[in-house]
């Protein structure tokens, strides 16, 4: 038995990352048409560095997310994350010119990617199996509280400081930043990376004593008979090729629904729809709180359902969403229309894989490799995020754009993609609910030898 008095806590704290990650990824929405007309740069340009220099941050600091959560444990490079974060904030609220604005909006991303991989792990690490969906989803939550608290942000700051309201959106994230870096200096590190990875038994005992475990020593046995069956073979062996199969889909298949396509260019999109510049901020919100509402859904159901019913229901969510969306600006219907199936798609989103993604990788992986485990799948999802946010311009640019018209044929094909997911969902991906890490470190890899 586990008192989850302080994992609630501690999981609490380090979920909080995720605040400052969706607040970070979503604010630049607020500065994407100010920044257009202040430096006037050409479409490429702004998709490559103005609004993908961050997803680049993202990708480096989730593809070497796993090196300082192993060499330095999961508390100090969470802690570090915060000063990212608190960097980037102050550097892109006081940007010079294009190319300063872009280097400090590539240091958020590198805290956004290596907290897709430090806080997921810590959480997963330290969760009772029966609470692991529920706790590591929390992380979700806070990404998707910070995107609905930018949008509002944004929302509440747009003609405040006159043109420089921009520079508002971006410096506020500075006020959070501070708070998680204070709080996340109370937290432990975890008794499996303490004892598996440090040899620190004592230190791994204390943990366990802290989170009030019934039998400390038969947690530690456990912890050694582990650690002599689990040899130090390299990430990339065939004997993780399921697990890592299973994390690259689910990472692919994430960004292939357009999520960070429609979250990134909200604004734009329902200008394109026909709605003035300030209902298409106002709109925003409420995307935002169709996000956060179904979050907590996902949340609720995803120990009781599994991850497997959630991610079925949100594909067939997806589909529809989307195809309707491209129907109606294909045939141009009322923009309350797009906005009901825009919202449609966020909770569809927010049900499945907003709430199993972080979930699953942080517990398909064995406990040697789980930090690398969390790398790999979260820089799939990076990497994919910062092309798609690259060349939307090239599609969607209003003057220069390939579907500068209508752009029905971009949410044709994210519908497409989705239903390819849905295959991946009945066909191939396993039911992880309620099982312990070392449970299904033996049907995913060990029994599958």
């Amino acid at each position: 038995m586990v008192s989850t008095n302080n994992i609630r806590h501690w999981s609490l704290t380090v979920a909080l990352a995720g605040f400052l990650f969706g607040f970070d990824t979503v604010v630049i929405s607020g500065a994407n048409l100010p920044i257009k007309e202040l430096w006037h740069t050409s479409p490429l340009f702004h998709g490559t560095f103005i609004m993908s220099m961050a997803l680049w941050g993202t990708v480096i600091g989730a593809i070497f997310g796993g090196w300082p959560c192993d060499k330095f444990g999961r508390k100090k490079t969470l802690f570090w994350i915060g000063v990212l974060y608190l960097v980037s904030a102050i550097g892109s609220a006081i940007a010079w010119d294009p190319f300063s604005f872009s280097f400090f909006r590539f240091i958020g991303g590198l805290g956004v990617g290596a907290s897709s991989v430090a806080a997921p792990t810590y959480i997963s690490e330290i969760a009772p199996a029966e609470k692991r969906g529920n706790l590591v989803a929390r992380y979700q939550f806070m990404i998707v509280f910070g995107i609905l608290i930018a949008f509002f942000s944004n929302f509440l700051l747009k003609g405040v400081g006159g043109d420089i309201d921009w520079r508002l959106m971006l410096g506020v994230e500075a006020i959070p930043a501070i708070v998680y870096c204070m709080m996340v200096l109370g937290i432990p590190d975890t008794p499996r990376w303490l004892y598996l990875i440090k040899g620190k038994e004592m230190e791994a005992r204390e943990v366990l004593n802290r989170m009030q475990v019934m039998d400390v020593d038969k947690s530690i046995a456990e912890l050694a008979e582990i650690s002599a069956v689990e040899k130090s073979v390299g990430f990339f062996n065939i004997k993780y090729s399921y697990p890592i199969l299973l994390a690259f889909l689910l990472a692919f298949f994430n960004q292939l629904s357009g999520i960070n396509f429609i979250l990134y260019y909200a604004p734009e999109i329902l200008e394109r729809a026909g709605l003035a510049t300030q209902d298409s901020l106002f709109s925003s919100i409420s995307i935002g709180a169709v996000n956060l509402v179904f979050t907590l859904l996902g949340m609720y159901l995803i120990d009781r359902l599994g991850r497997k019913t959630l991610l079925l229901w949100g594909s067939i969510g997806y589909i529809i969403s989307l195809a309707m969306v491209a129907y109606g600006f294909c045939v141009g219907v009322s923009p309350v229309f797009l906005l009901f199936f825009i919202c449609m798609f966020i909770a569809s989103h927010a049900l499945g894989q907003g709430a199993v993604i972080w979930v699953f990788i942080s517990e398909i992986f064995p406990n040697n490799v789980r930090a690398s485990g969390q790398s790999f799948g979260s820089s799939t999802h990076w990497i994919f995020a910062a092309l798609i946010t690259l060349i939307t311009p090239l599609f969607l640019d209003a003057e220069n754009g390939i579907f500068k018209d209508n752009p029905w044929p971009i949410f044709a094909f994210f519908a497409g993609a989705m239903f390819l997911q849905l295959l991946f969902v009945l066909f191939l991906m396993p039911e992880t609910k309620g099982k312990t890490l070392e449970e299904l470190e033996a049907q995913l890899v060990t029994n599958r030898k």
